[in-house]
Formats: C-alpha cells, structure tokens, sequence
C-alpha cells in the first residue's frame, strides 16, 4: 500500500467531477441496504443447510454473472461507448484487500447469526462505522465532521447495547464479551477494511462515471472471492461445491440481491465518503428489524429496541448533516 498517499491527493482531484451526483448517493444506498437485507435473509436460510464458508460463497458464485451483465449494459446502451479504464497495480491491491476481508466479514456475520436473532446479528455488524470513520482518516485523508463523528458514535452506542444477551446483563462482563459480540466486532472490522479497500480503489481508478466504476470493482472482487473461496470449498470441505447446484434457486436469489446491493456501495463509494455511506448504511437495521418480526417471527428485548432507536437517531442524525 505505499501509493496511500497517491491515492489520497487523488480524491481532491475527483471530487469536482462527482459534484453532479451529490445527493444520488443517498437513494443508491438505501438501494444496497434494501438489497443486502434480502441477501442475509437468503443466506440465513442457506447457512443451515450449506454450511457457512458455502453460504459465503453463494452471493459471490452466484451473483457473478449478474455483475457482469450489468457492466455490459453500461457499455452497449449508451450512444457512445464509455473507454475502458485503466487498471493500475495499485487498484487490484485496493479491490483484493477489499475482497478477502469482506468475504471474512461475510463468514463472520453469517456465525452472529447463528448466535442471536436476524436484526440483532445485522446490527452487530455495524461497529464498522466507527472503524471506518477510523481507517478512512489513516489511510485516505478524509476526516469526518464533528456532527458527522457524534452521529456515527450515537448509533455504535445502540450498537453495544445490542450485544448483550435479551436479558440485559449490564454490568455483566460475560455479556459484553459473549460470542455474539465478539463475531459482531470482528465482522465490523473486516468490513471497515473492505470499505477502505473499495474505496481506495475507486478512487484509484477515477472512472467516466461512478456506475463504470462500481461495475468495474464488483465484477473483479467478485470474481477473485469466487475463484479463491471456491477453490477452498471445493477442496477444503466434505461435500464440496455440489450441494450449492442443488440449492439453486435460493443461492440465485442470495446472488443476485448481493451483487445488487454490492454494485451499489460500489457505486456510492464512488460518489461519498466511506464513513458518511456506511453509517447511512445503517438504514438496513430498520430492514432488518422488519424482517426479523414479519418473517422470522422474532421477539425483541427492552434493551434490544432501545439500542435499535439509538442507531436510527445516529442515522437520522447523518441524514440532516450529509458530509
């Protein structure tokens, strides 16, 4: 990563050219956290029948081809045919750090799941926030404002307050230490990192238009996480590869809504800042709540809807302010 500093002075540089998509990011990311929501009801339903390490697999074997119809689109429907960008070494480091944590994320999120219920584990994973917010300033230069900061540390207290056990153990140490915490935080920081990653990269690759950009990004990790994560599987795992041919039609659906909701942060990406896309990110709690009460039939504990209201008025916060 020694073109950190290349890349950071970059971003000034784009910044004018993505002046005319300045609010678009707001929908494109609603968009990805509606579409990542069905993603992890998908794999959730998969994880018990597949295993987690295929369950992973399933959003990038099967979402694949969609990404790449998708980046074909951009270039024939257009009058005139977008260039083709130029790839540097630099940008295949940004998008493969990206693509390997984001799959350890993945695995990560999909055991959290197993060990509290759908809402809960998804907002788990939203310690990236405050990681992100951390990493960004590191390594791109872009600090977030004080408000913007109070609003990503609003919402990652709700976030601590959901990793307690549904009796909430305050002042108990094995509570905030228990195993859903824990894959939570390890999930949040593998996030934050392929953030980063997507992030870089997409600056680093300075694209026509961010939708080129996003196309671009997800069709290469995607492919690098099918091929590394599919050889693994095949060859690591009892029944290998087989048993995703046989769950076909959920795997399509798990593919297809994660390579949407991947071409969007791609693209929001792109467009905003890291730490401002992720906490507004947080929307897919209020998804995810949903589906956790009209689908899975699940219950919430007092401290559980009080940590779910802390979050949204971080991201209610993130809104009013944008970046």
């Amino acid at each position: 990563m020694s073109n950190v500093s290349a890349v950071a002075s970059s971003a000034s540089s784009i910044s004018s050219t993505l002046m005319e998509f300045s609010w678009l990011w707001v929908p494109v990311v609603i968009f990805a956290a509606l579409a990542q929501t069905v993603r992890n009801s998908a794999q959730r339903s998969l994880t018990q029948e597949l295993g987690t390490l295929s369950a992973t697999l399933v959003r990038f074997l099967y979402g694949l081809p969609f990404a790449a119809i998708w980046l074909w689109l951009l270039y024939e429907l257009p009058s005139q045919t977008p260039a083709i960008p130029h790839m540097s070494g630099a940008y295949f480091a940004w998008i493969a750090l990206g693509a390997f944590f984001q799959v350890a994320a993945t695995a990560a999120l999909l055991l959290a799941m197993k060990e509290r219920n759908f809402a809960v584990a998804i907002t788990l994973s939203k310690t990236e926030v405050l990681q992100v917010a951390l990493f960004a300033a590191i390594f791109l230069h872009e600090l977030p404002s004080g408000w913007a900061l109070f609003a990503m540390v609003l919402a990652t207290a709700g976030v601590f307050m959901l990793s307690l056990p549904p009796r909430g153990q305050l002042l108990s140490l094995s509570a905030w230490f228990s195993k859903s915490a824990i894959y939570g935080l390890v999930c949040g920081a593998c996030f934050a990192i392929a953030t980063i990653g997507y992030r870089g990269a997409a600056i680093e690759l300075n694209a026509q238009t961010p939708w080129l950009s996003g196309a671009w990004g997800v069709l290469i990790a995607q492919a690098m996480q099918t091929l590394g994560l599919g050889a693994w599987v095949q060859f690591k795992t009892e029944r290998g590869l087989a048993p995703l041919f046989r769950a076909w039609k959920m795997s399509t659906i798990a593919g297809s809504m994660g390579a949407a909701a991947s071409l969007a942060w791609f693209t929001a990406y792109a467009m905003q800042s890291a730490a401002s896309v992720r906490t507004l990110g947080m929307v897919e709690v209020v998804f995810s709540y949903i589906v956790s009460r009209k689908v899975f039939s699940e219950s919430f504990s007092r401290a559980e809807k009080f940590g779910i209201a802390l979050v949204l008025m971080g991201l209610v916060l993130i809104c009013l302010i944008g970046n």
